[in-house]
């Protein structure tokens, strides 16, 4: 089954019979079947077709090899029937890997995504094996049930074997730059005159966690939101959530956006209030440092009483960020890592959420909001030179990054930029009042 073939790229999946009396080997090469058309459509109203695809061995065995297809899914159960009319027992194997070659990759450096392997067994639910770690090591895990997958961004290939089967999930790496994954399943003994199905499943299509869940418990987690998935899982139901209400994906990036920035604001308050209590201390901070000069055993002494006295944290302007990271890092992976982004627009010219804005105008207001974020934040007089001329170029440096990430992203951050400068506004009246900005 062909995935994808370019000049420079093949994508295959393969199953097969190995073991004693298998009718696949690197020796005598796959056997080829025959079919009774060459095309098969599924009529209105049905719900499964069915392609049977037929061989017959030379000690007169017959095999049907069934490719089941259901509307509106992307699993395909592929099932071997053996009908053993010899006078001897028959042993089989099934096999099924993905061939990928490693010439090509969909990473950028702007937008790191991952492109290769991933396995789960009855010890390890879910783990990626890169091309890297196939030219290391092999895989050769036995296992009950697991399965064996290829990754890209938005779209795995996966085989998945019963998971009631003693199976063995393999992986290999060629001299010609083609890395393989896959299974071999449970040994069938076959006797004579008796007839045996073995069956295994194949997924193709899109990281929908919904489908991917009803085929394995496990086999959701190919949609990776890396360490932060307790955060992230929850992130994405409300972002579902979001769309069931406005049916639209931009709409609901807004209001997830104005959510999680809503949950903040307490600690964006506490942020702007100990910066704004910092700044005020800065005359005596500068007198201080005349006064003790390279001393700065006193220096320190005399800063802690001072933040004693007055009540400060210096501390207390960095600790909210570093609590709302967490949650910024996990909505970014939720936007990267959900395929109903792709071609999904939004509004006007935004046709699809998942690619870059064509003409560049989110990227620039999203610039242009942080350089006015900038400028409502005065930088302290105590700034070296060289971190003020760092900092007023921040903006430009974003805005050239952003321009070739997703509109979904860009529009992401135009949003929380947008809310925060009218959070900055209301914080900084609040304190104007208590003689603080």
């Amino acid at each position: 089954m062909l995935l994808e073939q370019t000049q420079d790229i093949n994508y295959i999946a393969q199953s097969g019979l190995i073991g004693r009396d298998g009718i696949d080997s690197s020796v005598k090469g796959r056997a080829h079947f025959d079919s009774a058309s060459r095309d098969y459509t599924m009529a209105a109203g049905q719900e499964t077709l069915e392609v049977a695809l037929t061989y017959v061995a030379d000690n007169g065995a017959n095999y049907t090899k069934m490719f089941i297809f259901h509307r509106g899914k992307f699993n395909i159960d592929v099932d071997y029937v053996i009908d053993n009319t010899t006078d001897k027992q028959l042993q089989v194997q099934m096999y099924g890997q993905i061939k990928h070659s490693i010439k090509e990759s969909e990473s950028s450096m702007m937008m790191p995504t991952y492109r290769g392997a991933a396995f789960s067994t009855a010890d390890i639910r879910y783990e990626k094996y890169s091309f890297d770690d196939m030219a290391d090591k092999n895989l050769d895990n036995k296992t009950l049930g697991g399965w064996a997958a290829m990754l890209q961004h938005y779209f795995v290939s996966a085989w998945i074997p019963p998971a009631d089967d003693q199976n063995i999930i393999f992986s290999s790496l060629s001299a010609g730059g083609q890395a393989n994954i896959g299974f071999r399943g449970a040994i069938y003994d076959i006797a004579p005159g008796a007839t045996q199905t073995i069956k295994a499943q194949f997924y193709v299509g899109p990281k929908d966690q919904k489908e991917l869940s009803a085929i394995s418990d496990s086999l959701n987690l190919v949609v990776d939101y890396g360490f932060l998935w307790w955060i992230a899982v929850p992130i994405s139901k409300l972002l579902m959530f979001f769309y069931s209400i406005v049916g639209n994906w931009g709409g609901a990036i807004i209001l997830i956006t104005l959510t999680v920035r809503g949950m903040l604001f307490p600690l964006t308050k506490a942020q702007y209030t100990s910066m704004a209590k910092m700044r005020s201390l800065q005359p005596k901070l500068a007198e201080m440092k005349e006064r003790f000069g390279d001393d700065r055993q006193k220096m320190g002494q005399a800063m802690m009483e001072l933040y004693k006295k007055e009540k400060v944290n210096p501390m207390g302007g960095c600790l909210p960020i570093l609590l709302q990271m967490p949650i910024f890092i996990a909505l970014y992976w939720v936007l990267m890592e959900s395929v109903e982004l792709r071609h999904a627009p939004f509004m006007l010219w935004i046709i699809d959420l998942s690619v870059q804005d064509p003409y560049y105008v989110m990227p620039v207001l999203m610039g242009i909001s942080m350089f006015v974020m900038q400028r409502m934040q005065p930088m302290a007089p105590t700034m070296d030179p060289m971190q003020q001329k760092m900092m007023q170029w921040m903006p430009v440096v974003f805005t050239v990054f952003f321009l070739w990430f997703p509109a979904g992203l860009v529009l992401y951050w135009l949003v929380g930029n947008i809310v925060a400068i009218t959070q900055q506004k209301i914080i900084y009246a609040g304190l104007a009042k208590k003689g603080l900005k």
